[in-house]
C-alpha cells in the first residue's frame, strides 16, 4: 500500500493508495483516536453503489449511519451545507464525532465544509469514489461551494485526517467521470512531471480502458506531486498557485453555463488549452511543447462545445474568481514540459483571441 505523507499546519495526515482499501476504511479510521460516533456524508448514487459496503465493515462500532445529498454541481450551495449540518444535531452529533465523506469532488467539498464549520470543526476522513478526488478534490484541504457569481467562492482550508483511495471504485465510474479525472492527471504532468506526461502520451488508451497497473500508476503518481506542493504551500500564496493551470477560465466556463455543460475536468481541459495558447502569445513555450500539451489535452476525449458562450461574460466571471488579485487576473501558462510559471498577467485581448480559436481547435482535433 502507497502511504503518502501530506505536510499541514492543522497536522499532517496520509493519503493510502491501494487496490481493495474500501475493506479497510474501519480499520484505517479507528487507528486515529477515539470518536463518539461514525457519520457518512455521501449522495444517494454513490451509497448504493459504494456506501453501504464502507459502512458494513464498521460493523456496530459507533456507527450512525448516512446523511445523503444531491451531489450534482447545482446542488453545492449554501443550502445543502444547512440541511447537512441540521442532521447532525439531530442525530445527536458532536465535536468527537467523525464525518467519512464517500463519494466524489463535490461530496468532498461540501463534506469538507461541513466537517470544517460544524461546531467550529469536526474530524474528516475521505473516501474518495472518483478519479478527480482520487488525484485531486480530496488532497490539501481545500473545501468549499458555490455561489452563483462563481465556484468555490465560499470555503475554508481544512485538512482531513486521513484519505482512503481506493482504485477498484472507479469500475463502476461513468466513462464521462472517467476522462475528467484523466484532464486532472494530465494537468498534473503539464505543471510539474514530464516522465508522467510522456506515459500518459503512451497509455491515454490503456486509462482510457481501465487498466488497472496503469490507473494505479498514474493515481499514486499524481497524489505524490500534488503531496510535494501542497505541503510546501498549504494556503495558495505561491507554489500551490500551480495547481491552477486552466481552472481561471475553466470555472468561469462552468459558471457561465449554470454547471450543466460540463463536467469539471471537461472544462478545465479547455482551460488548459486556452492557458496553452496563451502561453505560445506570450513567448512563454516553444510551439512544439504546445502542440504535445493541446494534442494530449484532447486525446482524453471529445469535450463539450464552448460556442455561444461569450467571451464578456466570462470577463466578468474571471475578474470575480477567488484567484484575481485587486481585479487583476493572473494565469498560470506553461513554461515547457513538466513545468509553469504563475502570476502572469495577459492583456485581455489576447485572452478573448484564445477563447476565439477554441472551437477550431476542437474541429482539428476531431479529425
Amino acid at each position: 500500500m502507497a502511504r503518502i505523507r501530506i505536510q499541514s499546519i492543522a497536522g499532517s495526515y496520509d493519503v493510502l493508495c491501494a487496490r481493495g482499501n474500501l475493506a479497510r476504511v474501519a480499520q484505517l479510521t479507528t487507528r486515529l483516536g477515539d470518536s463518539t460516533g461514525t457519520y457518512f456524508l455521501s449522495s444517494p448514487h454513490v451509497w448504493d453503489l459504494w456506501g453501504k459496503k464502507s459502512s458494513a465493515v464498521f460493523g456496530g462500532l459507533r456507527n450512525k449511519g448516512a446523511i445523503l445529498f444531491d451531489d450534482s454541481e447545482t446542488a453545492k450551495r449554501l443550502g445543502t451545507v444547512e440541511q447537512i449540518a441540521r442532521k447532525l444535531i439531530q442525530a445527536g452529533a458532536d465535536r468527537h464525532a467523525t464525518l467519512i465523506a464517500v463519494g466524489g469532488g463535490v461530496v468532498g467539498d461540501v463534506g469538507g465544509f461541513v466537517a470544517a464549520s460544524y461546531l467550529r470543526g469536526v474530524r474528516l476522513v475521505h473516501v474518495p469514489t472518483t478519479l478527480v478526488a482520487q488525484v485531486d478534490s480530496s488532497i490539501g484541504g481545500k473545501t468549499g461551494v458555490n455561489l452563483p457569481e462563481g465556484k468555490n467562492l465560499i470555503g475554508a482550508f481544512y485538512p482531513p485526517k486521513l484519505v482512503v483511495a481506493d482504485p477498484d471504485l472507479l469500475r463502476t465510474l461513468p466513462h464521462r467521470e472517467l476522462r475528467s479525472g484523466l484532464y486532472e492527471v494530465v494537468k498534473y504532468g503539464i505543471i510539474a512531471d514530464g516522465i508522467l506526461f510522456e506515459y500518459l502520451e503512451r497509455h491515454m488508451p490503456a486509462l482510457l480502458r481501465r487498466d488497472p497497473k496503469a490507473l494505479s500508476w498514474v493515481i499514486e503518481r499524481s497524489v505524490r506531486i500534488k503531496a510535494r506542493i501542497v505541503s510546501k504551500d498549504e494556503r495558495e500564496g505561491g507554489l500551490r498557485q500551480i495547481l491552477n493551470f486552466g481552472h481561471t477560465l475553466g470555472h468561469a466556463l462552468e459558471a457561465a453555463t449554470g454547471y450543466r455543460r460540463f463536467v469539471h475536468g471537461e472544462a478545465i481541459g479547455w482551460g488548459m488549452v486556452a492557458a496553452t495558447l496563451l502561453g505560445v502569445a506570450e513567448n512563454q513555450i516553444r510551439e512544439r511543447d504546445a502542440l504535445r500539451i493541446i494534442r494530449l489535452v484532447m486525446s482524453v476525449g471529445p469535450v463539450p462545445p464552448v460556442a455561444g458562450i461569450h467571451a464578456r461574460e466570462l470577463r466578468r466571471i474571471i475578474s470575480g474568481d477567488k484567484k484575481s488579485r485587486g481585479g487583476r487576473v493572473l494565469w498560470v501558462l506553461p513554461a515547457g514540459i513538466g513545468k509553469v510559471k504563475w502570476g502572469k498577467e495577459v492583456p485581455w485581448p489576447i485572452v478573448a483571441r484564445a477563447i476565439a480559436e477554441l472551437p477550431s481547435i476542437a474541429m482539428r482535433a476531431r479529425r
